[in-house]
């Protein structure tokens, strides 16, 4: 009688093998059943398949999801950019194939550091997660046990940002429990590195190409006290030489899915070899803080073939033709009363394309720019654009831009036409209707509830308020604004901008006030609509 054991791989195992695996480089050897199995699987020649569906039945509208016409540029809630058919090649083969992702890496920073034109670089899932990983990197380096403690325990934990660079995606730096220090000029920066700084972010955009406070004069500071500077740089074309290094600076950070078109879901990260390879010790496949930023050897070779082909691209020509779409759509609308046009040139090397604005007067074509926005978003085909202005009946000079960068040949004509539509067949827009009466009592001390999709917020009003016209305050749970809005007959709206770390969370309360109570909603704009109500205090 013959006995079988079966046993079951544990992930305890699993985690053993592969240290095994990464320590012997993926062994050498080849077994001869290895090498048979190979012989047969010998890879065929690999082409895309054809793109199934059509605009109206595709695997999107299957679950309830309407694709759209892209007129208003690289924004990550609009899924970014197309990548390019090289780029969709290149996963597409490396879907085929498995690797030692350690050596995949190494074999890309080289060829991204050559085509780039720095000392290293390392493919990442994003310009944010670039920016986590160099924070990472620059705070305990690949220290096994420093790593394994982070981020409760942390010898650097301070990052500088000069307050002109604080933005929404500074939240790579503090998602990590970094302090944030602050600085407003060189003498501040020096005086405040000390020995627990990590490193120093700044966000690139045209005001710090000069100044006192320019990438260039802070990088000089920083390499005196031998701090790592990180410029973000993830909307703008690589150039190469790259300027960000020339300047100084230790490591740059792309976004991969913006006009890069690569990936995504992916970025680049730039600079030294050191603090590179530190970085990416510090992302899967490895076990430490960024082990939950994985970049597949899809998106690793995709991105490394839109770098190969960015600097095959003939890109004045890309600028004349984004130019020539924009003239299409001018020429289809400018005989219509009131209209004017007018091109914004890109400022820096951020989404570098030409933008149309189109102007007219409400009162003349009938229908103001956001209701235009909101009639082409609902229509089909899907149409986004950006700028949109107007308002009835107080701001009736309307607007609308047009952003070519992401659209593809053909889409000018399809835009063209459906502004043309919408400003001579606009349909039927009327006033808001204002309630009339004695305008509610609203003054004075008010607690807010604000139900949010999940969990609860307590915030306090107070309120003046001069007939219809009210003002105030918003104090939150945590940061606190300024409130200014109207109160007509028991119908209330009130408005706010309230400043957080590098952002703004911006506020519209609607609801109607019986005696001592109001209730309503309020949306937040990105972060979605939520219930609220208030009890005078």
């Amino acid at each position: 009688m013959s006995l079988f054991r079966k046993e079951r791989l544990s992930r305890r195992d699993v985690l053993k093998q592969t240290g095994m695996l990464s320590a012997l480089g993926a062994a050498n050897a080849v077994s001869p059943l290895a090498a048979s199995a190979a012989a047969i699987a010998e890879p065929a020649q690999h082409k895309l398949p054809a793109r199934e569906g059509t605009a109206t039945d595709n695997l999107f509208t299957r679950i309830g999801v309407r694709p759209l016409i892209n007129g208003r540029g690289t924004f990550t809630i609009i899924s970014g950019s197309r990548s390019l058919p090289q780029v969709k090649q290149a996963m597409y083969d490396a879907s085929f194939y498995y690797v030692q992702l350690d050596e995949m890496m190494d074999g890309i920073g080289a060829q991204l550091g050559k085509l780039m034109g720095a000392e290293w670089g390392i493919a990442t899932t994003g310009c944010e997660a670039a920016i986590c990983l160099a924070t990472v990197a620059c705070m305990v380096g690949t220290n096994v046990e420093q790593s394994q403690a982070f981020p409760y325990i942390k010898k650097k934990d301070q990052v500088i940002i000069p307050k002109h660079s604080r933005n929404q995606y500074d939240f790579g730096v503090r998602m990590v429990g970094a302090e944030i220090v602050e600085v407003d000029s060189i003498d501040e920066l020096t005086s405040k590195i000390s020995p627990r700084t990590a490193m120093i972010y700044l966000m690139s955009n045209p005001g710090n190409a000069s100044g006192p406070m320019s990438i260039r004069n802070i990088c000089a500071v920083a390499k005196q006290k031998n701090v790592p500077v990180f410029v973000d740089a993830a909307a703008e074309e690589p150039l190469n030489p790259n300027i960000h290094i020339q300047a100084g600076a230790t490591l740059v950070g792309y976004s991969g899915g913006k006009c890069l078109r690569g990936p995504q879901s992916s970025g680049i990260m730039l600079g030294e070899k050191n603090l590179c390879k530190a970085a990416y010790f510090q992302a899967a496949p490895h076990h430490n803080f960024g082990r939950a930023m994985k970049c597949s050897k899809e998106e690793a070779m995709g991105i490394l073939a839109a770098v190969e082909t960015w600097y095959k691209r003939d890109h004045d020509a890309e600028q004349k033709m984004w130019r020539g779409w924009l003239n299409n759509i001018e020429n289809r609308v400018k005989g219509l009363p009131s209209t004017s046009f007018t091109y914004h040139e890109p400022e820096d090397l951020s989404n570098r394309a030409p933008t149309l604005q189109i102007s007219w007067d409400a009162n003349t074509l009938k229908i103001t720019g956001t209701e235009l926005v909101a009639k082409l978003d609902a229509g089909t085909p899907r149409i986004v654009l950006g700028g949109a202005h107007g308002r009835r009946p107080d701001m009736m000079q309307s607007g609308i831009s047009v952003m070519p960068y992401m659209m593809d040949p053909g889409e000018d004509k399809i835009i063209a036409d459906a502004i043309y539509a919408a400003l001579t067949n606009p349909g039927e827009y009327k006033d808001p209707v204002i309630p009339t009466g004695t305008p509610a009592d609203v003054h004075g001390a008010w607690a807010v509830t604000v139900d949010y999709y999940r969990g609860t917020g307590e915030q306090k009003f107070t309120l003046q308020q001069s007939g219809n016209d009210v003002t105030g305050t918003q104090a939150g749970e945590i940061y606190n604004a300024t409130l200014k809005g109207t109160v007509h007959a028991n119908e209330i709206e009130l408005h706010s901008a309230m400043t957080v770390p590098g952002n703004t969370v911006f506020w519209t309360f609607k609801g109607n006030v019986t005696g001592n109570d109001i209730s309503g909603t309020v949306n937040m704009g990105e972060y979605g609509n939520a219930n609220w109500k208030a009890v005078r205090a």
